[in-house]
């Protein structure tokens, strides 16, 4: 078995998509007949999202898929449908469509291999995920679909979890995934994914110790503090926005925490 997770919405949506002429997939009639849901400002619409690994040892955890995201994943499972590649391996194909690349992806393997994920994966560094061994890694989000407030991609207002619409999301979506991969790590980009998961450790879904929370988003606008998080800058030199401790804590507690996971491994 190469991938989990039910592939409903993926055959309810390929004729769909597949007749689509032109034009972005998440504007006007197009987005209500991909609307999944939609309560007061609030609008869920389905993009091919749903394909996940099953052999995947590190999923890394965004907030939401944004529209131009969304739009290229829509467009890559139109062609590959086009190509006569079934709606689950269109689907697939989709979900590879703009995969971290560039600076961010090379200031996450950095901070990856400083912590020791290689260790734990019984790999050289954290790239080969990116590259020779990618069925090991699984790109996902705390909320699965694009999710829209007035039009505008969420940004983490209203709070999920306060949100019962997208709670939900978080309760059955993220955490069908984590159900199907009980001994992956899992790695939150920001505080939002964090505290989805969270959230699911407390529910008894993810295992606590696998969340690999407080890593600095591998952003480039947060160039100092990843510098600081790899010891490429010192303390002595940084700037007065970035606190030093936090970064430490982090640091040190996720070293520590896949010490202990290489060692059991």
């Amino acid at each position: 078995m190469d991938a989990i997770v039910r592939t409903d919405l993926v055959d309810r949506f390929a004729p769909v998509i597949a007749a689509h002429r032109g034009g972005p997939f998440l504007q006007g009639e197009m987005l209500d007949a991909l609307t999944l849901h939609r309560e007061g400002n609030l609008t869920i619409a389905w993009a091919p999202f749903d394909h996940v690994p099953a052999n995947a040892r590190l999923v890394i955890v965004g907030i939401t898929p944004g529209r131009q995201q969304a739009e290229n994943a829509l467009s890559a499972f139109q062609k590959a449908l086009a190509q006569g590649a079934s709606s689950a391996e269109a689907s697939r194909r989709a979900k590879l469509t703009g995969a971290f690349s560039g600076p961010m992806r090379e200031n996450l393997v950095a901070m990856m291999d400083r912590i020791g994920v290689p260790r734990v994966l019984r790999l050289r560094s954290a790239a080969e995920m990116f590259d020779v061994r990618r069925e090991l890694i699984h790109l996902t989000s705390a909320l699965r679909y694009p999710v829209f407030v007035a039009g505008e991609n969420y940004n983490g207002a209203p709070d999920m979890l306060r949100t019962p619409l997208l709670r939900r999301m978080v309760e059955v979506q993220l955490a069908e995934e984590a159900r199907a991969l009980p001994g992956a790590l899992w790695l939150p980009l920001g505080p939002k994914p964090t505290a989805a998961l969270v959230h699911l450790a407390e529910l008894g879904v993810i295992d606590r110790d696998r969340i690999l929370d407080g890593l600095p988003h591998p952003s480039g606008a947060n160039a100092e503090r990843i510098a600081y998080f790899l010891g490429r800058k010192p303390r002595t030199a940084l700037s007065a926005k970035t606190r030093p401790a936090p970064i430490d804590e982090a640091r040190e507690r996720l070293t520590a925490r896949l010490a202990r996971l290489g060692a059991s491994a």
